[in-house]
């Protein structure tokens, strides 16, 4: 039988999530520019919290000064940091949420003014003008992931999930398009995930077992290779050092785009793979209950919800509530928005999406 979206969801450090909904980590612009939490993040990601969310994830944050890549991105990387993130992991967990980080680093999307006009890359990326890291800097930025982990444990988090998707700089080692790299951290594919191995030891020896782990993918586009990714995924589903995988799909439907896989959908590209106690869960499209639940019974053991938190911050109980639930229609008010407690920034950030929020 398979999970039902209310069932506990017991995770491989002994952690058990009070149900199958996870916040999706979502870029809210909300936070000062030194990555300091501001009220507006605050309130938005504690409300997530309150309406239900068995894991409640922040949006990307900062491991280094120079790899932020967005305006109010919250921060992980400098001690200054530790008192809100403090409040925040307070607040969401006085509402027994389990509270994740997720830890990112933007690689050659990172922002000019933060990293002196020049991105770091696995290899040199004319279009960006990034340039390669020597193998100090990928030392480095190994030591501050670590660090950055370990700064969310002090502040109280329960967790941290590693952000190897989306084209930022864990993706781009793992892509064969991005990383030309002739040490051990390029070439083959076993290579080029090296540097993810190294932070997820680094974070569980330095933050124990109880601290929980996870890493989030891309199955495609970004450079990545699908089978790749599916053997990677395949060899983190296997590792006891992990907590979850969270595959991020874009749509839990679309059909795998590369040729080797034609007729399947990336979906169960993912859920094919043995697991031995790594749960796996994915975003893409998930706008109502009986969406959430279709991807369990299709061998997910959790769903990640982004849009359907947005609109409602009480997602998870209305859909554990009521099968029949249905996210509301898109466009909103921003009035709505204001009423879920999104931020001015927010808010903006939403309305740039094409029919997201009424005009």
């Amino acid at each position: 039988m398979t999970a039902q979206l209310s069932d506990a969801l017991p995770l491989n450090n002994g952690t058990e999530l009070k149900n199958r909904f996870m916040l999706a980590p979502l870029t809210n612009l909300q936070s000062g520019a030194d990555g300091v939490l501001s009220d507006d993040e605050y309130q938005w990601l504690t409300y997530r919290a309150e309406g239900g969310f068995g894991l409640t994830m922040t949006c990307a944050a900062s491991v280094q000064h120079s790899g932020v890549g967005f305006p109010g991105q919250l921060g992980a990387h400098d001690d200054r940091h530790i008192a809100g993130l403090t409040r925040l992991a307070a607040g969401i967990k006085a509402h027994n949420s389990h509270a994740v980080v997720q830890l990112q680093h933007s690689g050659m999307r990172a922002q000019p003014d933060y990293c002196s006009g020049v991105p770091q890359c696995p290899s040199d990326d004319e279009e960006t003008g990034s340039k390669a890291m020597s193998d100090e800097q990928v030392q480095a930025l190994i030591d501050d992931f670590v660090a950055a982990a370990e700064r969310c444990q002090k502040a109280g988090f329960d967790g941290v999930e590693l952000h190897g998707a989306h084209g930022y700089l864990l993706s781009e080692f793992l892509s064969p398009q991005y990383n030309q790299r002739d040490d051990r951290y390029g070439g083959n594919a076993e290579n080029r995930a090296q540097i993810l191995w190294e932070v997820i030891e680094g974070v569980n020896k330095r933050c124990g077992r109880g601290f929980s782990l996870g890493v989030r993918l891309s199955p495609e586009r970004f450079g990545q290779r699908t089978a790749e990714i599916r053997d990677l995924a395949g060899a983190l589903l296997i590792d006891e050092r992990l907590d979850y995988l969270d595959m991020s799909l874009w749509d839990l439907t679309k059909p795998a785009h590369d040729e080797e896989f034609e007729g399947q959908s990336l979906l169960e590209i993912f859920t094919e793979l043995p697991r031995e106690g790594v749960a796996l869960g994915a975003a893409g499209k998930l706008y109502s209950a009986a969406q959430c639940q279709s991807a369990l019974d299709q061998g997910l053991d959790f769903v990640m919800v982004g849009r359907g938190g947005i609109l409602h911050h009480d997602f998870p109980d209305r859909a554990i509530a009521d099968p029949e639930f249905v996210m509301a229609d898109l466009p909103v008010t921003r009035e709505h928005l204001r009423q879920e407690r999104l931020g001015p920034p927010f808010i903006d950030y939403m309305a740039s999406w094409k029919g997201f929020v009424a005009d």
